[in-house]
């Protein structure tokens, strides 16, 4: 009984964590881009601010992840990441120029980005721990993601953009708060993290294959995920239908995670991430060809059938490559490559191409991307199916 004690807590703010920081994810990727066009800032520059964030974090995600694995704490480094995010979203508050809201925007993706791969991490290690599986904490965030977005939506169409900063600063608080709640968990391992062994985990063929499709798919996901909430506005939607847009996806990914959960296990991660990759692929040539708000808050359903099944299996699938030793560090390369190197080339390029050419361009040149890595996850189903013939 003393055990369970002991535990129930330390999963439960591990769990209001997760749903809190995914508040701060409906934020950063749907209504900073509404914030910033109130701001008067044209679509290229709207893609800039975007992009830059992710360049940043290609450098913060290693920084903090190798620095959490080095020294073997979690915890401390969330406390200083989620810090960080509270003093520059003040700072934010009162930007007004371009140049102002570059810099500081730079400076708050520093913060913001690690806090993903680390709470992650902290959630695997966590699960493994007590027996648990990883899904079963990070549902939360989709749990958050899904009340948030509605929320947020509603607040903001009530007392207009200007407001997003304000709720931005209001959930950073909130969460570091529960962040000194939480207790260390260490990996386990005894031995500090050598930069050479992860050299040899990284020329690995596998890893190397496993990224490069991850970063294809990722560009037509984030491409999608940057412009939506303009796509929505262009085509007439007020704040609560985006709100609504974005609640559908949260929420349809909930039974996908709980399913895969619990039947995961079942089922090679390959032919998952195929199935992602095809379902990603007719998602983005949909979105090409709508022209209603209605049509594309319906497309936003296969969200569970694109991101549910991907998030879950791709981060299975790093526990397998990637010695317990540098799990932190593996799964802050999964976020640099699935949100900052594609960040950045998906929000300058797409700002610039809704700024030259036209929406159903657009999408279709998401859509491209998303078949460029159907076709290389269905090489790798393919090679291992044969290998083990």
């Amino acid at each position: 009984m003393k055990s369970n004690h002991t535990t129930r807590p330390d999963q439960n703010w591990l769990r209001a964590l997760m749903f809190t920081i995914f508040g701060s994810t409906v934020l950063v990727v749907s209504y900073f881009q509404l914030y910033f066009s109130h701001l008067g800032f044209s679509r290229a520059e709207i893609g800039y601010l975007y992009g830059i964030g992710p360049l940043v974090s290609v450098f913060s995600n290693m920084f903090w992840s190798m620095a959490s694995d080095r020294y073997n704490t979690v915890r401390k480094v969330m406390i200083i990441l989620l810090a960080g995010q509270l003093i520059t979203g003040v700072l934010l508050a009162n930007a007004t120029s371009f140049g102002q809201v570059f810099v500081l925007v730079t400076l708050f993706y520093f913060f913001y980005y690690p806090v993903y791969p680390l709470s992650d991490t902290m959630a695997i290690t966590t699960a493994s721990k007590y027996g648990r599986n990883f899904t079963s904490i990070r549902v939360f965030g989709s749990i958050g993601y899904a009340f948030f977005a509605l929320s947020i939506g509603y607040f903001l169409g009530s007392f207009g953009p200007g407001w997003t900063m304000w709720v931005c600063i209001a959930l950073a608080a909130t969460t570091l708060l529960i962040g000194f709640r939480l207790k260390e968990q260490p990996s386990g391992s005894s031995t500090k993290m050598d930069l050479s062994g992860l050299w040899s985990i990284l020329k690995r063929r596998d890893v190397l294959t496993f990224f490069g499709c991850v970063f294809l798919l990722a560009l037509g996901h984030r491409m999608n995920e940057a412009f939506l909430t303009i796509t929505l506005k262009d085509l007439g939607a007020s704040e609560g239908l985006i709100g609504w847009s974005l609640l559908i996806s949260s929420v349809s990914e909930i039974p996908v995670f709980l399913l895969l959960s619990r039947y995961g296990n079942r089922y090679k991660e390959l032919p998952l991430l195929t199935i992602a990759a095809l379902m990603y692929t007719i998602r983005l040539f949909l979105m090409s060809i709508s022209d209603t708000p209605a049509a594309v808050v319906a497309i936003q359903t296969m969200h569970s059938v694109t991101f549910g099944i991907f998030y879950v299996t791709a981060v299975r699938y790093i526990t397998r490559l990637v010695p317990d030793g540098y799990r932190a560090t593996g799964m802050a390369l999964f976020t640099i490559v699935w949100s900052s190197a594609s960040g950045l080339l998906s929000g300058t390029l797409g700002g610039l191409l809704l700024e030259h050419t036209n929406r159903n361009t657009f999408y279709l040149t998401a859509m491209a991307f998303s078949l460029a890595a159907l076709v290389g996850f269905s090489i790798k189903l393919w090679s291992s199916m044969t290998s083990r013939a």
